[in-house]
């Protein structure tokens, strides 16, 4: 083989290696990936059946349920337009209350029940991701526009 086929031979290999690295990894990120949907994008039907991804907004007072076995409790996330009800099983973060930001990741049931897997409550008074502040910031302007 002349020098010149093994140099070629060496880069198409290494290009081939470099390029299974990378699909390697675009995998193990798409499987890892969670996108964030609001009470209303979730109520328009744009959030994903039996796929796991977070909701976000404020706990709607009055609705946290516990139930008797002591660690579910169901309450319901709003963004101040739409309202998604949600069950948790678990321990809830200590800062966790009703008129409180919350993001919750789980999956949405075909009964329209969030069950959630996880629930991340605000940690200070100045503290919302800025996906759910983003969507009530929306949905507060949207309602604001929408009266006559």
């Amino acid at each position: 083989m002349k020098k010149r086929h093994k140099r070629l031979a060496l880069i198409g290999g290494g290009l081939a290696a470099l390029g299974i690295a990378t699909a390697l990894v675009l995998s193990a990120f798409q499987s890892n990936l969670v996108f964030f949907f609001t009470p209303t994008q979730i109520s328009d039907g744009e959030a994903p059946q039996d796929k796991t991804f977070r909701v976000g907004g404020m706990v709607q007072t009055g609705s946290v349920q516990r139930q008797a076995d002591g660690l579910t409790v169901k309450f319901v996330v709003t963004d101040t337009a739409k309202m998604i009800p949600v069950s948790y099983t678990g321990i809830l973060p200590d800062l966790f209350s009703e008129g409180k930001g919350v993001v919750a990741q789980g999956k949405l049931g075909v009964d329209g029940l969030f069950r959630a897997e996880e629930v991340l409550a605000k940690h200070d008074e100045n503290y919302m991701p800025p996906e759910a502040q983003h969507a009530l910031d929306e949905a507060a302007k949207n309602t604001t526009t929408a009266r006559p």
